[in-house]
């Protein structure tokens, strides 16, 4: 079985690996980047009116024969492991008789992606990955595992071919509210593993401040329980790990947690997967209507959705009477002022920032201290942490680890055992 990493040998973000028995081929992800050749942040309008041709001119498409609108399909199918961008944001160049491979919840989250954001994969070939059964992709037969990580419904696979066995990791971590995932995997690890492909996105960071979710829960509870006015929440609506924390904080100390439609409406499509996710209808939980998603959900989905979620509507001025037992969440830092317009006195508030500091930038930082806005971090990474990762490697044992989805790759031999670090688009024989 031959491997080539098009991207992620040396980067986090942008992930796309091939593996090719010479009859059949797939890729497991095809993620946008998230910085560029100069290691900042990449801009999505680059693809804007730009052929799949052009963007390997550009060196931003991978230059996979077979795979883009336009071509002979030569690729026999496409495994994704979560719904992150850098997972799957290329989806839409992709030749729509390639059949996607992807969790249910995965599926959910990008569709509902396309309805809000401006970036759209369009009409996919999706095939829904089962929980528990084997899939045969030409000659490759597919496992997947459920992951503990920050985005809902992740997977990692076992690859078999030509009597070789390949585990690629995708995204995981061992402190989220699924961590019973990682246990199960170290005590109970797949076995004789001829290549692991294992990320890295934490190596040569800090330490967290908060070691797990309970940690993050209880922050919010203390600041909830002392704060004498309006609390925002920054976090990603897909973050559902985040979500239930700030929702338990809420229980716990009698608060109200004001969501806004976009995430009432993915926690509405997302119970099918799993009925513990809260829901917008559930005690202490209010919608706040911005017209933007109303006017998107009555015009891409239904007008009869916007009056389910009316049951639970808030205004402004029904949180400005209970401001102090009030958490908004906020999740964007470009519309906050919409947000925080009509707040009677936000001086004194504080915002609870549980995203990647990297988005934390100095406009929105001056923006808060001109409000009188108090910005505390309290956030915990969404990948495991060094101690993780070299515990993972040990479990499964693999004959090669790879380095993928890091920045710090040439520091895998000195933590792990028979590593093998890649180039982009070197192509490797197991």
């Amino acid at each position: 079985m031959k491997l080539t990493i098009h991207r992620g040998t040396q980067e986090i973000g942008g992930s796309c690996v091939e593996l090719n028995t010479g009859k059949s081929r797939i890729l497991i992800d095809l993620g946008m980047p998230l910085v560029n050749d100069k290691k900042e942040s990449f801009d999505s309008k680059t693809l804007t009116n730009k052929s799949p041709d052009d963007l390997k001119k550009l060196k931003i498409l991978p230059d996979i024969k077979g795979l883009y609108r336009g071509e002979e399909k030569a690729i026999d199918g496409i495994l994704i492991s979560h719904s992150h961008m850098d997972h799957y944001g290329f989806l839409k160049f992709v030749n729509p008789d390639i059949p996607i491979y992807m969790s249910e919840g995965a599926k959910m989250l990008v569709e509902i992606s396309d309805i809000f954001i401006p970036h759209k994969t369009g009409n996919l070939n999706v095939k829904t990955i089962d929980k528990i059964k084997s899939f045969a992709i030409g000659e490759f037969k597919v496992d997947s595992y459920l992951a503990d990580h920050s985005a809902f419904d992740a997977r990692a696979f076992l690859i078999e071919a030509d009597g070789k066995r390949i585990f690629y990791s995708g995204d995981f971590r061992a402190h989220g509210r699924k961590s019973v995932l990682f246990k199960r995997m170290i005590s109970h690890p797949p076995e004789a593993i001829d290549a692991l492909l294992m990320e890295g996105s934490m190596i040569g960071r800090s330490n967290q401040a908060y070691k797990d979710e309970n940690a993050i829960q209880s922050r919010i509870e203390k600041i909830l329980k002392s704060s004498n006015n309006v609390t925002f929440l920054f976090t990603s609506s897909q973050n559902i790990d985040r979500l239930v924390s700030a929702y338990k904080a809420c229980i716990k100390t009698g608060h109200i947690f004001v969501i806004d439609i976009y995430t009432a409406y993915i926690l509405d499509k997302l119970r099918k997967v799993s009925k513990g996710i809260p829901q917008f209808n559930w005690r202490n939980i209010k919608v706040k209507f911005l017209k933007n998603q109303a006017d998107t959900l009555a015009k891409k989905v239904s007008t009869k959705l916007l009056y389910h979620y009316n049951t639970q509507k808030i205004d402004i001025f029904e949180i400005n009477r209970k401001k102090n037992k009030i958490l908004m969440l906020a999740r964007d830092n470009s519309i906050f002022p919409k947000i925080i317009k009509g707040i009677d006195d936000p001086r004194g508030a504080t915002v609870i920032y549980s995203m990647w500091g990297g988005y934390l930038n100095d406009r929105f930082r001056d923006f808060c201290a001109n409000k009188g806005l108090t910005i505390e971090q309290v956030h915990t990474s969404g990948h495991a942490t060094v101690e993780d990762l070299e515990a993972f490697a040990k479990a499964i044992s693999p004959k090669t680890l790879i380095p993928i989805h890091t920045f710090e790759g040439q520091k895998y031999p000195e933590m792990f055992e028979n590593v093998r670090i890649l180039k982009d688009g070197e192509l490797f024989e197991i």
